[in-house]
C-alpha cells in the first residue's frame, strides 16, 4: 500500500504546514486567522506568479460576497506578520490593479505521513525537516535543501534588517508621504474630465514644492491609476506606502469651480482636514495655494519665506488660458507623437492668451522635448529641441523655482546638446528644488549612465520609481539601463515587470527583445518583435531589431529585406540612423554602419548618449577605432568605452 505523503513549505526562516494550519518563524508559532492564513497558502502555492484578486476572493470566501478591502486588510496583516516594511514587498508584491505575487524564494518538502514532524515538535525546534532514516541518499538530499533554505533565511534576514534600517533611518529624518488621488469628475460632462484631471496634477505638483526635504508627493503617474476605482483611499494609500493621501471631487459649471476635498491619514483613517470651495476659475491658482497652506498647516511642516510668500501671492489666471494648459497636459500625459502635437498647440494657446503664464513654458519645454526624442514626420528633431531649450529658459525666466522646468532644460543639454556639466547643474538644481520629483531623478539616471556610472543611475532609477511606484516608463528604463550596464538576465526580469502593467507597452517589449538579443536567445527576442510589429507594422526599432536576430541566426536575406522597409520608413522621419547602423553592423558591413553611425552623431539622436553602454546595438564596431573616435567628439569618458568592450 502507498504510503501517503505531506507537503510543507519554506521560504526565508518561515515554514508553513497546509494540514496543520499553522506558519512557524524559527520554531515559533506566528498567529493567524483562518482567512488569513488561507490567503498566504493560495499565495506561497503560486510563488512566482500573479494571483489576480477575483481568484483570490474565490478561493478564500468560497460562498461568501466580500469587498476587495477585506482582501487589502488580509494582506497588510499577513505583510505585518512576516515582518514587511511599511512599503511592504519583501515577500508580497502588489501588482497595481490587478492582484498579488509571493516574491520570496519559496521551497517545498514532502514527507511520508508517519514520519512528519507534529506541529508541536517542530515549534519545540526538535524536529528534522524531511527527515528519512531508511533512505540516506534521500536524506542527505533534504538536508542539502534544508542548508539551501537556512542559506537564503540568512540572506533574507539581512535583506529585512537592512529595509528596517532605512525605514528607521527615513522615519528620523522625518519624511512624510502623501499621495493626491484623482479628484472626481463631477460635472456631468466627460468633456470636463481634462479639468479635474488638470487640478489633480497642479496639486501634486504645488504641494510638492512645499517644504520637499519633509514632504514627498506621490507622482501622478502612479495616482491616476486609481483613477474610477472602487478602491478604499486606505487600502490605495497603503499600497503607496502614504501616510497621508488627498482625496476630492470637482464640479465645473461655466466660469464656476466648485470643489470639495478631504485630507486622511491612512494610519487610522481618521479625516484630519476637509473643505469646500466655489471659486472663480480665474482664482484657481490662489485656491490651490489655500489647499496647499492648509495641508501644510495639517502635517505641521514648516515652510519657508519665499514659498509662503508665493502662496500669499498667488495671482489671477485668464480662464480660458487655464483650461488650455490643462488640456495641454491632458494630452501630454498620453505620452504619444500625435498627442505631444496636439499639447503644443494647447500650450501655445495658453501661452498667448499670458504672456507670464510660467506654467505653459514650462509644459512646452516638456512637448517638445519628448516629440524631439521620438521618430515622427511632424517636427523634426532639428527643431523640436532648441524649442523646448528656448521654452525652458523662458519659463524660469518667469520663475527660477520651476524644478520641472530646470529638469526639461537639462534634458535637453544632455539627450541633444551633449553638454554634459550643464545638464548635470540643471539636474541637481531640480533635485535640490523638489527631491521627489521622479521625472528628475528618471532623466538624471541616463546622464549617469552616459558617463558610466551604472551603479549610480540605477540608485536614481530608484528613487524615482520611489516616487512614482506605478510608473511603466520608469520600470521600463531600468530594463534599458540595466542592460547598458551589461545585467542581460536583470533586464530581462525588469521589462517583464513592465509588462505585467501593460502588456501593450510596445517599449517594453523592445526592451525586453534587446535583452535576449544580448545573450544570444534568439527565439523570444525575434517573438518580442512580431509582436511590437503586430501592433505597429511601421515600427522602426521592431524591424531594425527583428532584421539584427535574423542577421545573427544566419538569415541575412531575411534581413535584407527588412533593412529596405526600414530605410523606406525613415525617408520621412528623424532620429532612426542609428537603428539602420545597427542593422549594417548585424551583417558586418561596417563602412556602412559608420556612414548611417555619422548622420546620427549629424542628427544628434538622442540614442547616442549611451554609446559606450553595453545594450546599444553596435558590438561589433567597438572594437573600430572610429567607434572610439565618435565617442570622443560626444566627450563621454574613455574608460567606459574600455570597460563596454571587455
Amino acid at each position: 500500500m502507498q504510503q501517503k505523503t505531506k507537503r510543507v513549505y519554506g521560504f526565508a526562516s518561515f515554514r508553513l504546514d497546509p494540514e496543520e494550519h499553522v506558519l512557524l518563524n524559527g520554531g515559533a508559532r506566528v498567529p493567524l486567522t483562518p482567512k488569513a492564513f488561507d490567503t498566504l497558502l493560495a499565495l506561497v502555492e503560486s510563488s512566482g506568479h500573479i494571483l489576480l484578486k477575483d481568484d483570490l476572493l474565490t478561493r478564500v470566501w468560497p460562498d461568501t460576497f466580500v469587498e476587495e478591502g477585506t482582501l487589502a486588510r488580509n494582506i497588510s496583516t499577513l505583510r505585518k506578520a512576516l515582518g514587511d516594511d511599511s512599503e511592504g514587498q519583501n515577500f508580497i508584491e502588489t501588482v497595481p490593479r490587478r492582484g498579488y505575487r509571493f516574491v520570496a524564494p519559496v521551497q517545498q518538502f514532502s514527507f511520508p505521513e508517519a514520519a512528519n514532524p507534529t506541529a508541536n515538535e517542530a515549534a519545540e525546534g526538535k524536529a528534522d525537516l524531511g527527515r528519512s532514516q531508511t533512505r540516506p541518499a534521500t536524506r542527505g538530499r533534504n538536508l542539502g535543501i534544508l542548508g539551501a533554505v537556512l542559506a537564503l533565511a540568512v540572506l533574507a534576514g539581512i535583506y529585512v534588517i537592512s529595509r528596517h534600517a532605512a525605514r528607521a533611518r527615513a522615519s528620523a529624518a522625518g519624511t512624510i508621504v502623501l499621495a493626491v488621488l484623482p479628484f472626481e469628475n463631477l460635472s456631468g460632462d466627460a468633456a470636463q474630465q481634462f479639468f479635474a484631471d488638470g487640478f489633480t496634477e497642479e496639486m501634486i505638483t504645488d504641494l510638492g514644492n512645499l517644504q520637499p526635504d519633509r514632504l514627498a508627493v506621490i507622482a501622478r503617474t502612479s495616482a491616476i491609476r486609481y483613477q474610477g476605482t472602487t478602491m478604499d483611499p486606505l487600502a490605495i494609500g497603503r499600497e503607496l506606502g502614504a501616510q497621508y493621501v488627498l482625496t476630492g471631487s470637482l464640479r465645473r459649471e461655466a466660469d464656476r469651480a466648485r470643489i470639495t476635498a478631504r485630507l486622511i491619514r491612512t494610519g487610522n483613517g481618521t479625516t484630519v482636514w476637509a473643505a469646500n470651495y466655489d471659486r472663480n476659475v480665474s482664482n484657481i491658482l490662489a485656491l490651490q495655494s489655500e489647499v496647499a497652506t492648509s495641508i501644510a498647516a495639517e502635517i505641521s511642516l514648516k515652510l519657508s519665506p519665499e514659498i509662503n510668500a508665493r502662496l500669499r501671492q498667488a495671482r489671477t489666471l485668464d480662464p480660458e488660458a487655464y483650461e488650455d494648459y490643462l488640456e495641454g497636459r491632458y494630452f501630454w500625459n498620453k505620452r504619444t507623437a500625435a498627442s505631444y502635437v496636439k499639447a503644443i498647440d494647447y500650450f501655445q494657446r495658453a501661452i498667448a492668451r499670458d504672456s507670464r503664464y510660467a506654467e505653459a513654458y514650462s509644459g512646452l519645454a516638456d512637448a517638445y522635448a519628448l516629440l524631439g526624442s521620438l521618430p515622427n514626420d511632424q517636427v523634426p528633431r532639428r527643431e523640436a529641441m532648441p524649442k523646448a531649450k528656448e521654452a525652458a529658459l523662458t519659463a524660469l525666466r518667469l520663475d527660477d523655482s520651476m524644478a520641472e522646468a530646470h529638469t526639461s532644460l537639462a534634458f535637453e543639454e544632455m539627450h541633444y546638446e551633449w553638454n554634459w556639466p550643464a545638464s548635470e547643474r540643471e539636474f541637481r538644481r531640480a533635485l535640490q528644488l523638489n527631491p521627489s520629483y521622479a521625472t528628475a531623478h528618471q532623466w538624471y539616471a541616463y546622464w549617469l549612465a552616459a558617463q558610466g556610472k551604472h551603479d549610480e543611475a540605477l540608485a536614481q532609477l530608484s528613487l524615482a520609481e520611489k516616487a512614482d511606484p506605478l510608473s511603466i516608463i520608469i520600470k521600463t528604463d531600468a530594463a534599458e539601463l540595466l542592460g547598458t550596464a551589461g545585467r542581460y538576465p536583470e533586464g530581462v526580469q525588469a521589462a517583464q515587470k513592465a509588462l505585467e502593467m501593460d502588456s501593450g507597452f510596445t517599449l517594453a517589449h523592445y526592451f525586453l527583445a534587446e535583452n535576449y538579443l544580448a545573450q544570444r536567445i534568439y527565439p523570444p527576442a525575434i517573438d518580442e518583435y512580431e509582436k511590437m510589429l503586430a501592433m505597429d507594422r511601421d515600427n522602426i526599432w521592431a524591424l531594425a531589431g527583428l532584421a539584427r536576430a535574423w542577421a545573427a541566426t544566419g538569415k541575412p536575406a531575411e534581413a535584407r529585406i527588412l533593412l529596405h522597409q526600414t530605410l523606406g520608413i525613415c525617408r520621412n522621419q528623424s532620429d532612426c540612423a542609428l537603428q539602420i547602423a545597427g542593422i549594417y553592423a548585424s551583417l558586418g558591413e561596417k563602412d556602412e554602419a559608420f556612414a548611417w553611425l555619422e548622420t546620427a552623431w549629424q542628427n544628434r539622436e538622442g540614442a547616442l548618449i549611451l554609446l559606450n553602454g553595453r545594450l546599444l546595438p553596435l558590438a561589433s564596431l567597438r572594437s573600430d577605432a572610429r567607434y572610439a573616435e565618435l565617442a570622443t567628439r560626444m566627450d563621454l569618458p574613455e574608460r567606459e568605452l574600455t570597460a563596454a568592450q571587455q
